[in-house]
């Protein structure tokens, strides 16, 4: 079990080598044939986990990361973070086979290509493994910017650039909000354990933070998920690499927020808040999906629309089933269970039949040179391998038999019916319309199927409008997807397989109070036999195929429908209004003087330590433990003051210089009277050297002239000035008067056994505070190093206009 943190770290470690293989090998040997070995090892180690958790057994690793504040790296391993773990390995090990044909290796800088994916692999493995909140976020924004990174892989397009912002500024939205919600998770429960949150799950929802902490959360599982209103990044997305495509955007990062509400199901299921919020969303965005997906012209964008729906319908399944965790159902739990289960199964088909047709998709762009429908057709006598594969996978997603996707949509069919008859959250009412919404976007999602096979593959064939001669691709580029069509096909004729070992356990995993007292058991039967989901499924095909045949004659509103109301174009307005304004405020304060930025500084630090020490009644001055002040001691500080009022008042730099020295020298006494030699000597030398390197200076700068500066400039400077003295000595006077905590002066006493130094100054400065000693020279040497490249490069000009002269 302890090797098993090597899974997670693999990818990461690896990554490291990456540049050294490629640089070595390359373009002798592509890059990703080294890569290979890393989804494949953590697959068939996780492969070997399935036996134990199909029997029913977990397993909790803990690794100690910041154990004060009880924040530890815990994995644990469960039937759902297990089956999504064998999809980011499984899918990562195909897609890698997939790139080696689809990226040259005389063309791509493949180092930073399989750094960007083993560091997304490494991060997807630990959120679906991490049981603490914190630890989970930690991966969670690692996925949003290792995905930025591969967005904009292609860096020097705008579209892949603009395509990376807009998803890392909507996901880490969402992150920062599920954040806050694990904040309030944290303070409801007093535990960082996903777990323990399940088994206070009670508690939890009767507090007053509950609504807002599940708000917080499903903001962040929908930001990652694409659900509407946030989907607007994943179309965009898809300037990034075929290869990427099928993996982030099909199986993974966008299943990030499938698994975050699946794992948070039990701890805010059961309410109608929750209920509604995923169910209602899921099937708008189901909707959205579907219907955006028919307008599309490149085939990418529209399997970024469809990716959409199919999420969406994932997400209304995780929605419906939560009903089965109301308090009132009893044993009826199960029947509405059921689609918790259709939501995992129809996620794994998803990976499945979506993969295949991104990768199908890549192979047309590939060996076709577009991906514009419009110029597309006829495609199937010269590329049949990809016509089989594109029917397969639309098919499937189409939810036709005999594919995967139709035993999934049969589930989701059969649960929209079972949530209709429940007499709870309204559902005598919405149960309806939301069969209604289910099965308009069903249509519509048959016929965007359509339209991706029938018009890239059949009909007239377009070779004027097209860049390159068609030809099928290489086999070995055909391998990945050909695997996933299989796969489509197998899980249609065997789904209990997958049942017994993955489904059933991810299933428990999800719901782990119900299955405590309702068993959860189900077989899925290619044939089911004539019901009503098998009607609807009817009904999908002959509307579909009506609609689709005509679909010319009715696509006039999505040419009419005004593109000023669309969310991107809502965003793109907020993007520019936000950047408008900055760019007001940063010209306002920016003036170009140093003056305005000492005031913007030590003003907000006036109001910030200040306001603080007298709102949380900070102050405090404690005189009595003080030692008696000799004569000899106010006339030093008399000097001192004297001293500071010169460098004020001087009409020349070099009273300035004096007087500042002059300062110094003083606190070199202070030093002396205080029996702090150490102290003293370090003080001389360094006012000596600065006030030497000051009267230097002198020679190259002008006289000083006065300035006639306008009365309020004096006045804010004199009230910045006193005010930032007064809040210092304030602070100084509480610091020392304030006692909430034993002195650390006893500890440095023991220098001489904890050190072996005599000299406690020496022995804090070398042994107690060694590191921060270090990091000091560190920076006068990276300084130092600095002014010399300057100093060279300055040199090196010289030289080199005196040679053009």
């Amino acid at each position: 079990m302890s090797w098993f943190y090597l899974f997670i770290a693999l990818p990461f470690l690896y990554a490291i080598t990456v540049p050294f293989l490629y640089h070595k090998f390359n373009p002798r040997i592509h890059t990703g044939w080294f890569i290979l070995i890393v989804p494949l090892v953590i697959f068939c180690g996780l492969s070997s986990y399935i036996p134990a958790i199909s029997a029913g057994e977990t397993f909790c690793l803990t690794f100690p990361w910041i154990p004060a504040y009880d924040i530890n790296a815990v994995a644990y391993i469960d039937g759902l973070s297990l089956i999504f773990a064998l999809i980011i390995a499984g899918m990562g090990f195909l897609v890698i086979c997939y790139s080696i044909y689809y990226m040259s290796k005389f063309k791509e800088a493949l180092h930073n290509f399989y750094i960007y994916l083993l560091l997304f692999m490494g991060s997807m493995l630990g959120l679906v493994f991490s049981d603490n909140i914190f630890v989970l976020y930690v991966f969670w924004e690692m996925t949003s910017i290792s995905s930025f990174l591969l967005i904009a892989y292609w860096y020097e397009r705008e579209k892949s650039r603009s395509g990376a912002q807009k998803s890392l500024l909507i996901t880490v939205f969402g992150g920062l909000s599920m954040l806050a919600g694990f904040i309030l998770l944290s303070m409801i429960t007093d535990t960082y354990s996903i777990r323990e949150m399940i088994s206070k799950a009670a508690i939890i929802q009767s507090h007053s933070l509950f609504i807002p902490a599940m708000i917080l959360v499903l903001l962040g599982a929908f930001t990652k998920s694409a659900q509407f209103p946030f989907s607007i990044w994943l179309p965009d997305a898809m300037e990034a690499p075929t290869p990427i495509s099928a993996y982030l955007h099909s199986a993974t990062m966008v299943k990030a927020g499938i698994y975050l509400v699946a794992r948070c199901t039990t701890i805010f299921g059961g309410s109608a808040a929750w209920f509604w919020l995923v169910t209602g969303i899921g099937m708008v965005t189901l909707l959205y999906g579907s219907i955006n997906a028919v307008r599309q012209t490149d085939l990418k964008a529209l399997l970024a629309y469809s990716t959409i729906g199919q999420l969406g319908l994932i997400m209304s399944l995780l929605g419906l089933g939560s009903a089965a965790l109301y308090s009132k159902v009893g044993n009826e739990g199960a029947v509405y269970a059921i689609a918790i289960f259709a939501a995992i199964f129809h996620m794994l088909n998803h990976s499945t039949f979506k993969g295949c047709l991104f990768m199908a998709v890549g192979i047309i762009d590939h060996e076709i040179g577009t991906r514009d429908i419009r110029k597309l057709g006829g495609l199937m006598h010269f590329m049949p391998i990809s016509f089989l594969l594109v029917l397969i996978g639309s098919f499937a997603m189409a939810g036709l038999p005999p594919f995967n996707g139709f035993l999934s949509k049969e589930l989701f069919f059969t649960s929209l019916l079972n949530a209709a008859e429940m007499s709870f959250f309204n559902m005598n009412i919405w149960g309806i319309i939301l069969v209604i919404m289910a099965w308009v976007a069903s249509v519509f999602t048959f016929i965007y199927c359509m339209i991706i096979l029938i018009k890239t593959f059949l009909g007239e064939k377009k070779d004027y409008k097209l860049k390159q001669k068609e030809h099928q691709a290489f086999l070995s580029m055909l391998m990945p997807p050909l695997i996933l069509a299989i796969l489509v096909i197998v899980m249609f004729f065997y789904p209990n397989v997958l049942v017994q070992h993955l489904l059933q356990p991810a299933w428990v995993a999800i719901l782990p109070t119900l299955a405590a007292t309702v068993p959860l058991q189900i077989v899925i039967s290619p044939w089911h036999g004539f019901n009503t989901a098998l009607l609807l499924t009817i009904g999908v095909i002959l509307a579909g195929t009506l609609l689709y045949k005509t679909h010319e004659k009715w696509r006039s509103p999505y040419r009419f429908y005004p593109q000023t109301f669309t969310i991107n174009n809502m965003y793109d307005w907020v993007l520019e209004k936000i950047e408008t304004c900055s760019r007001a405020v940063t010209n306002w304060y920016m003036t170009g003087f140093l003056r305005d930025y000492l005031v913007y500084i030590l003003g907000f630090t006036i109001l910030l330590v200040g306001g603080a020490a007298v709102l949380f009644e900070g102050l405090a001055f404690e005189f009595s433990r003080n030692a008696a002040v000799n004569m000899y001691e106010l006339l030093l500080l008399s000097s001192m003051v004297i001293s500071a009022l010169t460098v004020l008042l001087a009409k020349s730099r070099l009273t300035s210089v004096i007087a500042v020295g002059t300062l110094g020298y003083m606190m070199v006494l202070f030093f002396v009277l205080l029996r702090a030699p150490d102290l003293a000597l370090t003080q001389l030398v360094v006012e000596t050297i600065t006030t030497v390197l000051f009267l230097l200076c002198l020679y190259h700068l002008p006289k000083l002239k006065r300035e006639n500066s306008p009365l309020r400039f004096k006045i804010v400077n004199g009230v910045v000035s006193v005010g930032i003295g007064v809040v210092m000595t304030m602070v100084a006077f509480s610091a020392y008067s304030n006692h909430s905590f034993a002195p650390i002066s006893s500890f440095y006493l023991n220098a001489d056994k904890l050190a072996g130094a005599r000299n406690i100054v020496n022995a804090i400065l070398v042994d107690f505070r060694g590191f921060d000693t270090m990091l000091e020279i560190l920076v006068l040497t990276i300084a130092g190093l600095g002014v010399y490249i300057l100093i060279k490069l300055q040199l090196a000009r010289g030289k080199e206009n005196e040679g053009t002269k």
